[in-house]
């Protein structure tokens, strides 16, 4: 049987090979015997690592997948999951709807046809899209509202230096010395708003360096109940990108860290390479993704979806500039920010292309 099934999978391998469905054939003894290119990307591994695996070493947890398996193998009907979660074996988490097909529909113990598609992957997509449209909506609405203000600032401050080169006493131009720094601290605020305005100077750049620096600074600034973890990926290879810019970016989501904890706690940083994945609409063949996690009291619900905008802070003190100049920097390198908190355990992603990006199917 799965001799006939093979030649008849050959027959279609064009059409299997280009489905963003993750396809694959089980035999008799829920043995991997095929898979197609979507099954490579999710689980980031070529055929002849993956082929001649039993299913439960596909997983770390995966109870369920094989539930559902020998469920369809011991009725002979096919059987359909939504929304389940899986561990994959190198350490990913996906969503998925699942269908498990006897080859032979009626017949106990008959070879197993699994398609799984990956419903977070598309769910992400859509949230990266939504934070990135976010993101330039804001960016333009604060372009037009700096443009009304640096106008009238200007002429306040030209006003001011006039009128003081009037005035004899010198207690009245302590005045105008107030209209000319105010003005001049709502010009430096204005542009700090309106974020990075240099293209970014790339080179290639090694991520790990970036972080060192940053965990040296960061530790340098606080006090020693401050841990710096670092989980280290050594096959990410160097990227395209700015330096100095790189370090500003993660300089300014370790530091939120550090204040949202009030400089005592543990920072992680971690970093991992992805194959195959998407940012916004364009798909990458290598993305390397830093985790910055915190293990303060987390980002307050209100909060959530409004932290990369200018001036969104929940720190009385805080100027909330931080996370969106952060994020600005990084979709100016094809980048996006993520970010996922709860009480104990806040992690913001950084996911920045190494490969040239194509067009997400």
């Amino acid at each position: 049987m799965v001799a006939v099934m093979r030649k008849h999978i050959g027959q279609q391998s064009r059409i299997l090979e280009n489905l963003d469905t993750a396809v694959m054939l089980f035999d008799e003894h829920l043995v991997l015997r095929y898979v197609n290119t979507a099954v490579e990307r999710l689980w980031a591994a070529g055929a002849r690592q993956l082929l001649g695996s039993p299913a439960d070493k596909l997983f770390t947890e995966g109870e369920l997948f094989l539930t559902t398996l020998r469920e369809a193998q011991e009725s002979g009907d096919p059987v359909t999951r939504r929304e389940i979660t899986l561990d994959l074996a190198h350490g990913q988490r996906v969503t998925v709807d699942m269908t498990v097909t006897p080859m032979l529909e009626g017949n106990a113990g008959a070879e197993l046809l699994v398609e799984v598609s990956q419903v977070d992957r598309m769910m992400r997509i859509s949230r990266d899209d939504h934070i990135l449209q976010q993101h330039q909506a804001t960016r333009d609405l604060i372009r037009g509202l700096a443009h009304e203000v640096k106008n009238p600032l200007g002429g306040l401050r030209g006003a001011a230096q006039l009128l003081e080169r009037e005035l004899d006493d010198e207690d009245l131009k302590e005045y105008t010395q107030v209209i000319i720094s105010e003005a001049d601290r709502l010009q430096k605020l204005v542009n700090r708003m309106l974020g990075p305005n240099t293209r970014p100077h790339q080179q290639l750049t090694n991520v790990h360096e970036v972080l060192e620096r940053v965990r040296s600074v960061v530790l340098a600034e606080v006090q020693p109940d401050l841990h710096i973890l670092r989980d280290y990926d050594p096959s990410i290879p160097d990227l395209q990108a700015d330096r100095e810019q790189l370090i500003q970016v993660f300089l300014n989501i370790v530091r939120n860290a550090v204040e949202v904890m009030h400089g005592a706690g543990n920072v992680t940083l971690r970093t991992r390479i992805l194959r195959q994945f998407t940012i916004g609409h364009a798909r990458h063949r290598l993305v390397a993704r830093v985790d910055v996690i915190d293990n303060g009291p987390g980002i307050p619900e209100d909060l959530k979806d409004k932290i990369f905008f200018p001036m969104v802070t929940g720190r009385a003190e805080g100027t909330g500039l931080g996370l969106s100049i952060a994020q600005s920097l990084t979709q100016q390198h094809g980048g996006i920010i993520e970010c996922e908190s709860a009480p104990g355990q806040t992690v913001f992603t950084t996911l920045l292309p190494i490969s040239g990006g194509e067009p997400a199917k």
